[in-house]
């Protein structure tokens, strides 16, 4: 496995759309359900946790760009074998590859429940799946600047959706979320870690960093990425929390669909119908994007045809979709989705940092020796 990759300039795209890439791959269905999640571990401070876990994954963010920038075009696969050589790169790179399945399966399962909760019951996961798969694979075929393309045109096609969030917005009680800091700082950072299946997504940076023209212009879109998909979290969690009561919260699996469910108009009568056909908009994009990351570790690793590593892994995903019927079955892969992300997301980076720095140095001081000698 080669560390460094030499990037044809017709499959690189501007570092402007690192935005989109990163607020798409944190945006899915993990929002719908945030506010209730984040609400039983902090209570009416869910929005402190919120906002420690946004300054988190900024950190996280920082860090990784540090470390990709030690190297000449490399993801974190080449620096994995920089540091602790072919096998164990493989070795970790393989646990990416898993992680990455597990969460795109997820969050297809997890739409799929909720359009047979609210919309359609008897209707079949398979079926479901496939319909979700179809433009998964098109999309895919046709090159990382058409999937970037994708990303690009459907975050504009769905987030007009959160403006219907507006009569609740106005009827919120205040009240809610008062006395502020009353659940103290364990149960707010219970809340940060509950947050971590919400808020994953970034560590794509990882992976898509090679593909970046302009990596020097790259730490704005992402940070403005991140900042924007946290604030809409941020902002749907103070709604859900200030509009209903502590009961209906803790009782409501998806508390902002039920937002848009209280909600009327003289054309539609379910609001909440539109919302769910919409966030198909938002469970694509970081769909495509999560079966782009699975395809690429394979061919990076295994030498896996790009069209085989598409359709095969695309396979598997679909015949495990039938599996997943029971809330309480998706709910366990979610949690099992999310004890990976707390070691391989959240800790990885810290834990690679130093070993990156220290290299460096050493390499630094060879390199000066060398020199002198000559």
């Amino acid at each position: 496995m080669k560390k460094t990759i030499q990037v044809p300039i017709h499959n690189q795209f501007r570092a402007f759309y690192m935005f989109f890439v990163i607020f798409s791959m944190q945006a899915g269905v993990g929002i719908l359900g945030t506010p209730r999640i984040v609400f039983l571990e902090a209570g009416h401070d869910a929005w402190i946790s919120i906002i420690l876990t946004y300054l988190y994954v900024v950190i996280l963010l920082m860090i990784m760009l540090y470390i990709l920038r030690q190297y000449d075009n490399h993801d974190i696969l080449g620096v994995q074998a920089d540091l602790f050589g072919n096998f164990i790169s493989k070795v970790i790179g393989t646990i990416y590859l898993v992680y990455f399945s597990l969460q795109l399966l997820s969050i297809l399962v997890t739409y799929i429940e909720v359009i047979k909760v609210f919309v359609f019951p008897k209707s079949q996961s398979l079926i479901l799946g496939l319909m979700l798969i179809i433009p998964v694979v098109y999309t895919l075929l046709g090159g990382l600047r058409v999937t970037i393309g994708v990303v690009f045109i459907f975050i504009f096609l769905t987030y007009w959706v959160l403006i219907l969030l507006i009569e609740p917005l106005r009827q919120i009680d205040f009240l809610n979320f008062l006395p502020i800091m009353d659940r103290g700082i364990s149960d707010i950072m219970r809340g940060v870690v509950a947050n971590a299946y919400t808020f994953s997504g970034f560590e794509i940076l990882f992976f898509i960093y090679p593909f970046v023209q302009g990596k020097d212009r790259m730490t704005k879109p992402i940070i403005l990425g991140t900042s924007g998909i946290s604030l809409l979290i941020l902002l749907s969690t103070t709604i859900a929390i200030g509009f209903l009561s502590p009961d209906q919260l803790q009782r409501r699996i998806w508390p902002l669909l039920n937002l848009y469910k209280i909600q009327t108009s003289p054309i539609i009568e379910r609001l909440d119908y539109v919302v769910i056909a919409e966030w198909m908009m938002v469970v694509l994009p970081k769909a495509i994007l999560l079966m782009w990351c699975i395809s690429y570790i394979a061919i990076r690793m295994y030498n896996f045809p790009k069209k085989a590593s598409i359709y095969v892994f695309s396979i598997i995903i679909l015949v495990c979709i039938p599996f997943f019927n029971e809330h309480f079955v998706i709910q366990k892969l979610i949690d099992s989705t999310k004890y990976i992300a707390y070691g391989l997301v959240y800790i990885y980076p810290l834990f690679l940092l130093p070993l990156v720095v220290i290299k460096k140095r050493v390499q630094r001081k060879k390199k000066g020796k060398n020199h002198a000698n000559r």
